[in-house]
């Protein structure tokens, strides 16, 4: 029977509490949101709003094509010269969503013969990304340049260390000074992945790489994505001018994809610059995160310390964890709920997104409602 071991897999997942199901939310919840990535709170902001209307209107409800063929308009040029300025790098290349930019770069910058040295904490998008490159892969353990720097003694050739900046399960930065460090001794490049870091972290929200005095070094790759502290969609590449060339063309995920639609670039262009005018954001953010963690600790929960805007409170089990958060729910705040395989320990997590747009008001609610629904 065709597809019948899919009836298997199923069973499966119900009896580890792992099923997995989509819940559409009306255009404005009641819920008080902290299980989004909207960090900077600004998806709803009129300014946005009004930035993605306006390059719909201008240039149409898609973007007609791949980047390489009509899929790249003015505005795309704009939001890529205007990323690369404002993160301190060279060139910026947009793609139709982080992911796709994370499964570029890294396979683009891992040619046959190359080594990719991959943190175990990494994003599912750079997992795949080592999947699919066709270098070969060393995983070491997660936030250890020493294992970093073994692992790239065993190789002559090029390599590649990839890495989020912020780790996106318990919010946790990674080392990158001594990352970039140990890159050096052997000649290797730098890949990170700054989702949780740009808008949060750094001057102004300028990312983690910049917060590391890495921002604009010839050895260093950054991506990010425009769906989380911008507020939009989509995804991008910073880096050396000439790797940003080199990915248009070798990038497939470049090459073959229909561009971004104008309105999210429109979106992410007028989010970026509105972070230029109100850099405070990003410290309101940061701070959101530490009033949480700080509660939440003061309340007996185990809550890990948070390096950016992701706050995690560790659940007693998967069943647990959906029931925590389906409680949380049901008393009125919205929280993301972690678990295997999505978590690499196999702990399960309730996972706090913090806001800049909180209030302290909100924040005292949101710990309540954790405590009082607490398995």
């Amino acid at each position: 029977m065709a597809f019948g071991w899919i009836d298997e897999q199923a069973e499966l997942r119900r009896r580890a509490g792992l099923v997995r199901i989509l819940r559409p939310r009306p255009a404005h919840s009641p819920l008080l949101d902290l299980a989004s990535n909207d960090y900077l709170g600004l998806t709803h902001h009129p300014e946005v709003a009004a930035g993605a209307a306006e390059a719909a209107r201008t240039w149409g409800g898609g973007s007609t094509g791949s980047r390489l063929v009509t899929g790249t308009t003015e505005l795309h040029a704009e939001l890529e010269r205007e990323l690369a300025d404002f993160c301190g790098f060279e060139a910026a290349l947009v793609f139709s969503s982080g992911y796709a930019a994370n499964l570029a770069a890294v396979t683009a910058l891992a040619p046959h013969g190359s080594l990719i040295v991959s943190d175990a904490g990494n994003h599912a998008s750079l997992i795949d990304g080592c999947r699919l490159a066709r270098g070969g892969t060393q995983v070491v353990p997660h936030a250890d340049p020493e294992a970093v720097r073994k692992a790239l003694r065993t190789h002559d050739g090029p390599a590649v260390v990839v890495s989020d900046t912020v780790f996106s399960v318990d919010g946790d930065a990674a080392p990158l000074t001594a990352l970039a460090a140990a890159c050096r001794e052997r000649g290797a490049g730098l890949l990170v992945d700054d989702a949780h870091g740009l808008g949060v972290l750094g001057d102004g929200g300028r990312g983690a790489a910049w917060a590391a005095g890495l921002a604009g070094e010839s050895d260093v790759v950054v991506t990010v994505t425009l769906s989380k502290s911008l507020g939009s969609q989509g995804g991008a590449v910073l880096g050396p001018a000439k790797v940003i060339e080199h990915l248009v063309n070798a990038a497939r995920t470049f090459i073959f994809d229909t561009g971004l639609a104008p309105a999210a670039a429109g979106a992410a262009l007028a989010a970026l610059r509105l972070l230029r005018r109100e850099p405070e954001r990003a410290a309101r953010a940061r701070a959101v995160a530490a009033e949480l963690h700080a509660r939440l600790t003061a309340a007996s929960h185990a809550a890990v310390r948070p390096d950016a805007a992701v706050v995690s409170v560790r659940a007693p089990s998967p069943e647990g964890a959906v029931r925590w958060a389906a409680d949380c729910r049901t008393a009125g705040l919205a929280v993301g709920c972690f678990r295997p395989p999505s978590v690499p320990d196999g702990v399960s997590r309730l996972r706090l997104t913090a806001r800049a747009d909180l209030s302290e008001g909100q924040i005292e609610h949101a710990v309540k409602v954790i405590g009082e629904t607490r398995p």
